[in-house]
């Protein structure tokens, strides 16, 4: 297979399985469009070996093999015939994409598939850099900046952002696939134990038992929420160090997710009934009003904006 049919074939998968981050991918110029749909293409490869139906022996073993061509891509030899590692190879010979984050991604996998739990935010931080600060790294690369080493820790944040709102969307399918992302400590913090969410959470639960669970699982969801927005703030820092269509596609995935965010702290309890989504319409409108507003503004001079990063936002 040629490189340009390994591209198309990426933004194909990207087309139709990425939904939210294929509104921003589609604002880059076409040359950082098919790298970051390559980039794509793998690590969805690598997230739906974890998710899949697979029994658990086999998905690890899978996942060792992602991790085979991680390394391969590393040295420069990628397995031939296969169109998403002959684009992503293209495409880090063309941008400076860490690719060994592609094994982060990874090991945020085996954990899943083990069916880790986490005590502390500081645990379940280290799970979010793994699976989604990796893929702020790795679309930095494509996207550039003047200082890509002052700009990582920033992209890295946005990818945690959008994390812990996928957390927080996620919390009943989670529940109902054997995980638990939010950390003992909240729970226990807010009196909040998903156990007695148990029959909600499955479909099942009496008007009482929903009512009488409702408050502590809102205030836990507040405080998440809230959490969640220190972390858009810090990684939003980002967007001046791009330039203006990089800065547009950011801007836009990070966007349509902070709106869903907000959606979800508006009516926490939601999240019990059923997984909360963004209209096409919402998705469309804030791409749109991202690309309006790069196309605007100034660059501004660069500054020492990650400099407070890497613990927690400040």
């Amino acid at each position: 297979m040629d490189v340009s049919a390994a591209y198309r074939y990426c933004e194909q998968v990207t087309s139709t399985e990425a939904r939210n981050f294929s509104y921003g991918i589609k604002l880059l110029t076409p040359p950082k469009r098919r790298a970051l749909s390559a980039a794509y293409a793998f690590a969805r490869r690598i997230d739906d070996i974890g998710d899949g139906t697979l029994p658990a022996a086999d998905k690890l073993a899978a996942l060792a093999e992602a991790r085979t061509a991680v390394a391969a891509l590393a040295s420069g030899r990628p397995p031939a015939g296969d169109p998403v590692l002959i684009a992503l190879d293209d495409a880090a010979r063309r941008f400076p994409i860490p690719v060994e984050a592609f094994g982060e991604i990874v090991d945020g996998c085996v954990a899943d598939v083990q069916g880790t739990s986490y005590a502390t935010f500081d645990e379940l931080l280290h799970y979010c850099r793994c699976v989604a600060g990796s893929v702020g790294r790795l679309s930095l690369g494509i996207f550039g900046a003047d200082d890509l080493a002052q700009a990582a820790p920033l992209a890295d944040a946005l990818g945690v952002a959008l994390q812990l709102t996928n957390i927080l969307r996620d919390i009943r399918e989670d529940y109902q696939n054997g995980r638990v992302y939010l950390p003992a400590e909240d729970l226990d913090r807010f009196g909040c134990s998903l156990d007695a969410l148990a029959g909600s959470l499955n479909g099942a639960a009496s008007a009482a038992g929903l009512n009488g669970a409702a408050e502590p699982l809102a205030r836990l969801i507040g405080f998440e929420a809230e959490r969640a927005r220190s972390w858009y703030a810090t990684g939003l820092r980002l967007m001046p160090m791009l330039d203006r269509r990089s800065a547009a596609s950011a801007g836009a995935m990070a966007g349509i997710y902070r709106r869903l965010l907000e959606r979800i702290a508006a009516a926490p309890a939601e999240v019990v009934k059923g997984r909360l989504s963004l209209s096409t319409g919402e998705k469309i409108t804030v791409a749109v009003r991202s690309l309006a507003g790069m196309a605007v503004r100034p660059r501004p001079a660069r500054t020492s904006a990650a400099a407070a990063v890497p613990g927690e936002p400040a």
